[in-house]
């Protein structure tokens, strides 16, 4: 395993950008782009994600990489809430939803062992 040097090296900060991407394009269609509430929300909380993760590996602490890392876990369980209300509403596919949805939670699971990791 290679030294992770810089935030970019982490697999959970790759892995939240592509959601982020993917959440961005859903939300720029159709009746989802038209509910600006929940369009906004999701996408903030997909942000906070990988911004938590960065900037926890910023801070060059373990503790406080780690509160970060907590954060960011937080954030990626308002996203799948989110996808909940978006499919709710049929603004989503089932397709659409169940692949956001898990990716998010590999993310959860990424995040959570290098949080143990950290301990």
């Amino acid at each position: 395993m290679s030294k992770i040097e810089k935030f970019e090296d982490l697999i959970c900060w790759q892995k939240s950008r592509i959601v982020v991407k993917e959440i961005y394009e859903s939300t720029s269609n159709g009746f989802f782009n038209n509910d600006y509430g929940l369009s906004d929300q999701i996408r903030r909380s997909s942000v906070s994600i990988m911004l938590n993760i960065a900037e926890g590996f910023g801070r060059k602490s373990h503790k406080e990489f780690k509160q970060f890392l907590f954060f960011s876990h937080g954030s990626v369980a308002e996203v799948q809430s989110a996808l909940y209300i978006a499919i709710d509403a049929k603004y989503l596919t089932e397709d659409v939803f169940e692949n956001l949805y898990n990716k998010c939670t590999e993310i959860s699971k990424i995040i959570s062992g290098l949080i143990k990791s950290l301990n």
